[in-house]
């Protein structure tokens, strides 16, 4: 089947990257505004996207649909688009793309195919189209040929097999280290600020981890931003490294670092508006303002 038009659930600071890349390959780019927030209608017209009235248009107009979403809404997305799939008769392939374990995975590729549509896993890893190097989309699945058609049109597609989980396992593993990482790090300034040892350990870093402080620097102060979304990430990391026997304590712990970031102040900013003049210092004594 050619793949002309695809929808994008939704177009949020990832899904309007990969709709406006794949707009300009030629393709037609379609989503479901209603209900949505002003900021996503903004996004969905940098995107160039064009809107559907309801989930029943959007499935029969589509030709591949593509979920970008928050993980936490990853089986309640796809329940609604299965329900919409029934509706409208229309059952083209539904690309999960979300941070999920495979067992999640799994269970939102039981919703779909019940529904009679080919399901299809897949985990994207890299910044959003256009910032850098492509985003890199993992696949797997029994036929994985529509997402491969969208290869080198502003993202790379890496096959990984017919296996359901596979994808979304090396997503799992990668953002495991990405923005576990992360959290590490803002846990370690957080405790160092509560013991008035921040410039003590910052001079440190500066002397023998230069590298790791940089980082620091251009990752901690900005992650409020994302904190809410990112707290279901984590524990489905969690949930997939206790699945194979490694502890999920690390990332329950990251999941409750972002949770404390997003009760702060700065995780009303977005990425658009976020004061990217603030420094590191200055992020981390809002941050151990929520500490017990």
């Amino acid at each position: 089947m050619a793949i002309h038009t695809i929808a994008i659930l939704s177009p949020g600071d990832m899904g309007h990257a990969v709709g406006r890349a794949l707009g300009e390959h030629g393709h037609d780019v379609i989503t479901c505004l209603a209900g949505r927030s002003e900021r996503t209608k903004t996004l969905a017209g940098q995107g160039g996207f064009s809107d559907a009235a309801d989930l029943d248009a959007l499935t029969d107009a589509a030709d591949l649909i593509l979920s970008i979403i928050p993980p936490a809404a990853g089986l309640a997305t796809a329940e609604a688009v299965a329900a919409a799939m029934q509706r409208s008769g229309a059952k083209p392939p539904y690309a999960d793309c979300n941070a999920l374990s495979p067992a999640t995975a799994r269970r939102i590729a039981d919703v779909i195919t019940g529904a009679g549509a080919p399901f299809i896993d897949a985990g994207i890893i890299g910044p959003a189209p256009g910032k850098s190097v492509p985003p890199r989309f993992y696949v797997s699945g029994a036929d994985t040929a529509p997402m491969e058609t969208l290869d080198g049109k502003g993202i790379a597609v890496k096959p990984l097999g017919p296996e359901v989980g596979r994808a979304s396992g090396i997503k799992m593993c990668y953002a495991g280290l990405s923005k576990g990482t992360n959290t590490l790090h803002t846990a370690v300034l957080m405790a160092a600020q509560a013991m008035g040892l921040s410039e003590e350990l910052r001079d440190e870093f500066l002397y023998s981890k230069k590298d790791t402080y940089a980082h620091m620097q251009a990752n901690v102060g900005r992650l409020p931003a994302d904190s809410g979304r990112w707290i279901g990430e984590m524990e489905e990391i969690a949930a997939s490294f206790a699945a194979v026997g490694v502890t999920p304590n690390f990332h329950l712990g990251a999941a409750d670092v972002f949770t404390l970031l997003s009760r702060t102040p700065l995780a009303a900013e977005t990425r658009e508006n976020m004061d990217r003049g603030r420094t590191l210092e200055e992020s981390v004594r809002v941050y151990v303002e929520q500490l017990p």
